[in-house]
This record gives structure tokens, sequence and C-alpha cells, in this order.
């Protein structure tokens, strides 16, 4: 096997990561909520009815923003159901999701929440825009943001919050342009209702970061036209345009599966050159940055059939896609592509935190477990901070039939605050070892501190109730870092961490 090389040179770098590319979600959604963070009856619950043991997962994790409380679900969200005593709340039909929604867990309990994860844990709060508009928006605004004496935020205190909510990040409606979504848009239905509850949203706060809804994807038959109408409406009002990306092996095709991250990069740099053309067309100075507010592995082709069937249950099982070591080396190859484009993207949230497609699963009254894709994204959090450095590979290449021609390496390095540098890297080969040989100029290390690798000789071994550490990372011996040079080799179909000093 040829062998695969970049440099890495502090004076070629892409931009610093903003730590809330390390975000998440919680959407009312199946277990998420219910039975995943929240089980007031189970043996670990806190008086407010959190799993202490998925908190101490959370934790792990190292999550930052978390968005709430949707997804599909927010656009026939009330708010109003949300707040106030448990007892009071209502009962409501969910229909993105047809199921029934019971408001045990609301506003106040996901605030509680972010808090007990720690300070690291911002909210991330979406507005309804599908049936309803900018004022309710301006409502939540002032029940979650203002200090007191006016009616809604002397709610809140009696509601017993007497602090303000400190909401900064809101996301203006999900998914707009999906037909899915409940009262779905054109885009310049969109752009306008964006724009008027921006505007007014900044009335009461000039300091708001706001997030428009992008496309849904890059397959989207309104793809970049919808971007560039949108933005038309609301460039100088909001922050950041979002993206959302799933990713799935359709029909066998395991080599187009592992080089997803070709199409997420794509997708990124598109977005980028759209909201720079609409920029450049509006003599503006500004750069719109972007939120990568969904992205995951979702078995997506098995959701529509689980969804239909239901019959407005509370809490079902649903979307509960149990990771493979392939699915976690696409989703670390994803994180790199984050990393990758941190000079714009600056914002990410990982759909979703428990139990839905997600890196933590649960069992009701039962324990808590690490998926396979928790190590990539624990360990990408924890060591991802910094800056990034330009990474330009000479890699192997192999065939898809999905995107063509493909690196075999995928790869992005970081360098923190102390010096240090650390490259995550994927091998996409599924039968062959990838040996990489890295030039460092202008850095001043010397030693491989940890060599990591999650791989395993059976690519579709999993973490299960049964058998909660079947996978975890592993320690690689042989790595070298000598005159300059790192030299490894990366495992078949592998992620690795590559620690230096």
């Amino acid at each position: 096997m040829r062998t695969a090389r970049f440099t890495l040179d502090p004076a070629f770098t892409v931009g610093e990561v903003n730590p809330r590319l390390f975000g998440s979600f919680v959407e009312h959604l199946g277990r998420c909520v219910y039975t995943g963070i929240f089980e007031p009856d189970h043996p670990t619950a806190d008086a407010e009815g959190l799993r202490q043991d998925v908190l101490d997962l959370v934790r792990e994790l190292g999550v930052t923003a978390i968005r709430y409380p949707g997804g599909n679900f927010v656009s026939g969200y009330k708010w109003e159901d949300s707040v106030g005593p448990v007892e009071d709340r209502p009962r409501r039909l969910d229909l993105a999701w047809r199921s029934t929604e019971t408001n045990r867990f609301g506003l106040s309990e996901y605030i509680a929440f972010l808090k007990k994860i720690g300070p690291q844990a911002e909210p991330m709060m979406a507005v309804n825009l599908g049936t309803r508009g900018v004022a309710e928006a301006l409502e939540l605004q002032e029940y979650a943001n203002h200090p007191s004496g006016t009616a809604l935020s002397d709610l809140r205190v009696e509601h017993g919050d007497k602090d303000p909510f400190g909401i900064r990040m809101w996301c203006l409606g999900n998914e707009m342009d999906g037909p899915w979504q409940t009262g779905h848009k054109t885009a310049e239905e969109y752009g306008r209702i964006a724009a008027e509850t921006a505007r007014a949203m900044r009335q009461i706060d000039p300091g708001v970061e706001l997030v428009a809804c992008g496309s849904s994807g890059q397959s989207m038959e309104t793809f970049a036209e919808w971007e560039a109408t949108v933005l038309k409406e609301t460039y100088d009002l909001v922050d950041y345009i979002s993206l959302h990306a799933y990713y799935e092996p359709l029909d066998g095709d395991v080599d187009s599966f592992l080089a997803s991250a070709v199409d997420m990069e794509s997708f990124i740099e598109n977005v980028v050159a759209t909201c720079d053309h609409v920029g450049a067309r509006l003599k503006s100075k500004k750069k719109i940055d972007l939120s990568f507010d969904e992205w995951n592995v979702w078995y997506l082709s098995r959701t529509e059939a689980q969804v239909s069937a239901l019959d407005w249950p509370e809490a079902p099982r649903l979307l509960e896609d149990n990771y493979s070591v392939t699915d976690a080396v696409v989703f670390g190859s994803l994180l790199i592509a984050l990393l990758r484009h941190a000079d714009r993207v600056t914002v990410a949230c990982l759909a979703q935190l428990v139990n839905v497609i997600a890196p933590i699963m649960t069992e009701p009254g039962g324990p808590a477990w690490r998926q396979t894709t928790f190590f990539p994204f624990a360990q990408a959090s924890r060591y991802g901070r910094g800056e990034v450095l330009d990474v330009r590979v000479d890699s192997p290449t192999y065939e898809t039939k999905k995107y063509g021609e493909a690196d075999l390496l995928h790869a992005t390095a970081v360098r923190a605050e102390d010096g240090t540098v650390t490259v995550f890297a994927v091998n996409r080969s599924r039968t062959g070892s990838l040996p990489l040989d890295v030039a460092l100029n202008g850095l001043d290390l010397t030693s491989v501190v940890e060599h990591s690798a999650l791989a395993d000789a059976d690519p579709d071994a999993r973490n299960t109730l049964a058998e909660p550490e079947r996978v975890t990372p592993h320690p690689v011996d042989g790595t070298t870092l000598a005159d300059g040079r790192l030299s490894a080799v990366l495992e078949p179909l592998s992620w690795n961490v590559i620690r230096l000093a």
C-alpha cells in the first residue's frame, strides 16, 4: 500500500475551533427525553427526575450547546404547554412523530438539565415558525430572558425560576424547506417571516444570535436557491444559516458510505459560496457563519415505516439505531469534515443525544451505555480544541459509486494553546492498513503521547445492552516521531487519534 502523506505547519491554518462545534440536540422524539435524560422512577434519578448515569455520560461526552426542543417537533410546539406546574400541563398530539406529548419535561427542566451538565452546556432554543409566528417567539423570549416586571417574566418567577434563562442562540424554525414539515413554506414565505421574527427579537435584545433555516440537505431540489432567497431577506438580521445532513449505506454500498464526508465537505463549501455570493450582491462586509445543527449517521430509510405504524403512544422506541464499528468510522470522518471547516462552521449539533440516533443508550429502569460513536465525539471534544491546521493529504484513492474517486485517508489536526498537536485520521480501506507519514515544520514536538484507534476485526461489531463494552478504542504501538516526521500505520477501517507533544 502506498504511504499517505501530509505536512503540518503553524503558518498554514484554517481557524480557531469554536467550542459550539461540539454541540448536540435534544428533541421530544421517541425516548430521547422520557426514559432517556428524564426518568423520575429510575434508581439513579435526582430530585428533578434526571438520570444521573446519563448525566455522567453526557459530561464525559463533552457536549456544549444543546439544541431544543426540535427538530420537526418544534413546528407544532406551544411553549406555554411546557411551563408551570407539571400537573397542569396539557397532553398534546405531536404530528411530527405520531406520538402523545405529556409535557412533563419542559422549558424549566431543560434549563435545569443544562446547568447540571456544567457551565459548558449552553442553551440553543428553536422557535415555532411552522404553526406559529412572530408574536409567540417574542412571548417565549420575554418569558425566558427578561429579568422581571412584565407579565411573562413575572410568570416565570411565579413558576419558580427567579433568574432569567439567558438564552443567547435562537433557531428561527426548523427545516422549513421540507414538505414533511408542519407549516412548510416557500423560500419567499419563510424568508419574510424569519426576517420579521429576527427584527422583532432584536428589538428586545440586540445581542441575540439567530440561526436562519438553510436547506435540509444538499439533495433538496431547492438547494442553494433556498439559501440565496432566505438570505436576501435576512442577511443583516441573522448570524448563521443552518445545514442538516444524515448518512447511511444504501443498497449495500459501504464504500460510498465510508466516503460520506466528501458530500458533507461539498455541502459546507457550497453553502459558504452561496452566503458569500449574497453578501457580495448586497455589498456587505459581514460573513454569515454556518450552524450544522443536525448531523449524524442515521438509517433514515427505516424511519417512515416506523412512524406511520404508530397510534399516538407516549415516548415510543423510535430511531434507536445501534451503531457498528463501520458507522463509528464514518461518524469520525464527519467530525473531521466539521473541523476542517472550523473557520465558517462555528456551531454544530450531533443529532441526537440519548437513545434517538444517539451516542448514549439507556434501558428504562436499567443501565446506560456508550455506543461506538460515543468515542470519536468524546475524543474530538476533548482534544480538538484550539487552532485547526491546514491539512492537504496526498493519499492513495479508491473508487466509489456515489462520489467517484475518494482518498483512503481523511485527516485533520488541531494545535492546542500549549503547543501540543492532535491528529485525527480515518483509514477508509476495509481491507488494508495505511502507512502514514507526516512532516512537521515549525512545530516544537518531540514525542508521541498516545495513538489510539477504534477498529475491530468484525466491522459490524457494536455495543449493546448485553455487551455494552464490546467496542472501545485501543492503544496502537509502533507510532514514532523523530527528526520532524511522524510515522504511523492506520489499521483497516479505523478512526485514529494521535497526540503529539
